[in-house]
């Protein structure tokens, strides 16, 4: 590919420094982010990376499409807008490695200043990183709705899945909140009862449930009591 080979590669026969050869420009896995929740226009792109250029972010699309990582919803719009390939997709687990790496790294760092900018629509991912198979305990559903962007994790069938849009009637618990008490939530700046305490989130739905929603993110311990589900499988989207 000539735009690969114009760019400058770690020249190493390693399947890492392959990977970063093609995604580990800046901005990057950030593109790459924004299409794992769902398709995006540029103008939807260049809005959710504040500070990227329109430019850099032309290059960095064309550069994807060539790759084969990204490609045109309609190549006879340019408007249309942009989706993740198959093999894009396969980038799903590790950002959200990537992801749950870096919530740690602000738990562990409570002092760190936030950064300024976030959006509803991260908590997306953030939430399919931060679950955590082994904690499933029952056979339930919770719904987010961080400033509007709707998804819910469903635990049944042996599998827990993150997925977007209202649960509807399924739905065990629903939890309402802004986007930056979430990230503070995720990141173990604020602590959940007092988040709901003090109004920043609205939980509805059982009260036994929310403990169990809560151990299943990480964001608190086993409920007494529980016993596991045996047949827990992978996190799927």
């Amino acid at each position: 590919m000539k735009e690969q080979r114009d760019r400058r590669t770690y020249g190493q026969q390693c399947g890492l420094a392959f990977a970063l050869d093609v995604v580990g420009e800046r901005w990057t896995l950030l593109i790459v982010r924004e299409l794992l929740v769902r398709p995006r226009r540029y103008r939807d792109l260049l809005d959710a990376l504040p500070g990227i250029g329109t430019n850099l972010l032309a290059d960095r699309l064309a550069f994807l499409t060539e790759a084969g990582i990204i490609q045109p919803i309609d190549a006879e719009r340019r408007t249309a807008g942009y989706a993740l390939t198959e093999l894009g997709e396969k980038l799903r687990d590790p950002v959200l490695v990537l992801a749950r790496f870096g919530l740690t790294l602000l738990a562990e760092q409570p002092g760190q200043l936030r950064a300024p900018v976030t959006r509803a629509s991260w908590a997306v991912l953030a939430i399919e990183s931060m679950v955590d198979p082994a904690r499933a305990l029952t056979d339930e559903v919770y719904e987010f709705d961080i400033e509007g962007e709707v998804f819910h994790v469903r635990v049944g069938d042996g599998e827990v899945r993150t997925i977007s849009g209202t649960a509807g009637a399924d739905a065990t618990l629903r939890v309402v909140t802004d986007a930056r008490t979430f990230f503070d939530l995720g990141s173990g700046a604020i602590e959940p009862v007092e988040a709901v305490v003090s109004g920043a989130v609205s939980v509805t739905g059982p009260p036994a449930a929310m403990p169990r929603c809560l151990y299943l993110l990480g964001l608190g311990g086993r409920p007494s009591g529980e016993r596991m589900l045996s047949a827990a499988g992978g996190a799927r989207r």
